[in-house]
């Protein structure tokens, strides 16, 4: 007799655990721990309302500069964990090597992308009619924000993919979670501080023409030098990454939209936003990072029906999905008590972030599948493709599934 669908659900589960146990061990303390990171980037968000208020369009830039950090150094997390995998990985001062070559590329596109979500996001403003900063402060917060939070990021990475070769774990597990969550954190201080520049006209002036000169300049050379994988990240990433920044762009549009009928009656929804939108991102990165590995090794072939090992992954997914964000609610729930914030509740806030979570996280397992394996077919790299499209994708669905678990449960 066959089984009916929820117990074939529950097979494949068990089925998956049974066979990568220590894979959801390493990704479920992973997404806890970026989880708990997140709520300060959400207290941060819901304490920085005044600020958002004078700076007006301010918040359209925010999901964008989170998620280029989830980007550009998810995908490296997701490139160094399949050169340990082949046996390419080592920690040397020479730029030459792999590992070298990923480095400098990050942060030739940190720079580039910075200017380029800048220009975009005051493009944006002005396509919507909002009444926002100029395109200058809109430059100096996006690229000093993104250079002093990508210091922090970058070094995490590096430091995280040398701790899986030496305790022997596998990055692509634990990457995704934890630089995007500490992509999170940082960001959003670092663009505050960025902030305390477009006070002073004539010192914005001059910091905006420094670093649109310093981002361009930096891409040219780039360009021009003669490192082969260098070259090759940057002529895949920058197109897919302006896309994605564009993505982010339209989430932060949606939140700004929704700032004063739905996040100034319960802040604890604003608490919520970085914790619910980093998971969804988180666990999307780890099905596209396991993915691009599995078709890297042969494991899995590029095909538009599943194979066994990817089923599992999706079970693997499926299965973290509910007590992570059930722990996320709890915990944004009892975080906005502590500092005084408004909320509805533990559980209208646990039903939203249920409600919300099984939308994204159903469109982050079709996402991360179907992207590694559609530029795989191209002849791509799914390392550069997969988790920028998947964490940016989320971050537009994720904002749209949370304010329909709001919805759901009544709240907004």
């Amino acid at each position: 007799m066959p089984l009916r669908p929820h117990r074939r659900f529950v097979a494949r589960v068990r089925a998956a655990v049974g066979s990568d146990a220590p894979a959801l061990r390493q990704s479920f303390v992973a997404t806890l721990i970026s989880s708990g990171g997140d709520l300060l980037a959400g207290l941060t968000l819901a304490s920085i309302t005044h600020t958002l208020e004078i700076l007006p369009g301010l918040l359209v830039l925010v999901p964008a500069a989170i998620g280029m950090r989830g980007n550009v150094f998810g995908a490296l997390g997701s490139r160094l964990g399949t050169t340990i995998h082949t046996g390419e990985f080592s920690l040397t001062r020479r730029r030459d090597t792999v590992v070298g070559q990923n480095v400098l590329a990050s942060v030739v596109l940190t720079l580039s992308i910075s200017l380029a979500l800048a220009v975009l996001a005051k493009g944006m403003t002005s396509l919507f009619g909002i009444n926002s900063i100029s395109i200058a402060d809109f430059v100096v917060i996006s690229i000093v924000g993104g250079i002093l939070s990508s210091i922090v990021v970058l070094v995490l990475t590096i430091v995280v993919a040398a701790l899986a070769v030496r305790r022997d774990f596998d990055l692509d597990n634990v990457a995704g979670p934890l630089v995007t969550a500490a992509g999170d954190m940082v960001t959003l201080p670092a663009l505050f501080l960025a902030t305390l520049i477009v006070h002073h006209d004539g010192v914005t002036a001059v910091v905006a023409t420094l670093a649109t000169v310093l981002a361009i300049a930096s891409l040219v050379a780039a360009w021009r030098a003669r490192l082969p994988v260098m070259r090759r990240i940057l002529r895949e990433s920058l197109p897919i990454l302006i896309v994605a920044g564009t993505i982010d762009l339209l989430a932060g549009q949606i939140l700004e939209s929704r700032l004063d009928d739905m996040f100034s009656r319960y802040e604890a929804l604003l608490v919520l936003v970085p914790p619910f939108l980093e998971d969804t991102g988180a666990l999307g990165a780890i099905l596209s990072a396991r993915t691009a590995t599995k078709l890297h090794l042969g494991i899995i072939e590029p095909m538009a029906r599943p194979q066994r090992a990817a089923r599992d992954d999706f079970a693997i997914i499926g299965l973290l999905a509910v007590p992570v964000f059930t722990l996320v609610a709890i915990s944004a729930d009892i975080a906005s008590v502590i500092t005084d914030k408004t909320s509805p509740g533990v559980l209208p806030m646990v039903g939203v972030a249920l409600v919300g979570g099984l939308i994204a996280t159903t469109a982050a397992i079709f996402i991360g599948y179907y992207a590694s394996v559609a530029t795989y077919r191209l002849g791509l790299d799914p390392d550069n493709y997969g988790v920028p499209l998947i964490t940016s994708s989320m971050d537009l669905v994720g904002v749209i599934a949370l304010i329909l678990g709001a919805l759901a449960m009544r709240v907004i």
